[in-house]
């Protein structure tokens, strides 16, 4: 059996790179999931797509059909229109993010996931609750470090070092 789910994410950083959470909502039937995090120094993009990857880590059953919305052009581009299997043909090769691209992949295959594009900020109720639990969660006193960002920051001062 199926299990239909609905989820709704958004990401959020105070400046870029600032503070950063994501929101998420998850929907299947009559249950109902909200998820968020903060971390002290990452990018809107990194927080987009790591909400859509704690939302479909969270699924308990493999094989879910989830229709996924977000505002985020980078991810929902990506994978509809097919951009990321490239990039991962090409190991990401010159790609931002691609520590998290791979664990997106992880989770993406083991579902049905049809993204939507919704445009942000235009009344969406659940999509209005995940921007508000991004930027409460960018704002908690108990940030966060979000690893990944840290590693390729510590990367380009290493280079501009030699």
């Amino acid at each position: 059996m199926s299990h239909k789910i609905t989820i709704y994410t958004d990401g959020a950083a105070s400046g870029n790179p600032g503070p950063g959470g994501y929101g998420v909502v998850l929907i299947s039937g009559h249950h109902r999931k909200e998820l968020s995090d903060g971390f002290r120094l990452t990018t809107n993009n990194r927080m987009e797509l790591l909400a859509v990857i704690v939302a479909l880590e969270t699924l308990r059953f493999s094989g879910s059909e989830v229709t996924l919305y977000t505002d985020s052009r980078y991810v929902a581009d990506a994978v509809e229109k097919g951009w990321l299997f490239e990039w991962e043909k090409k190991h990401f090769k010159k790609k931002k993010n691609p520590d998290l691209w791979k664990r997106f992949l992880k989770a993406y295959r083991k579902h049905k996931v049809k993204f939507i594009w919704i445009k942000g900020h235009t009344q969406n109720t659940e999509n209005e609750r995940c921007d508000r639990l991004a930027v409460l969660a960018s704002q908690s006193v108990h940030l966060q470090e979000d690893k990944g960002y840290c590693q390729e920051e510590d990367l380009l001062f290493t280079d501009k070092e030699e």
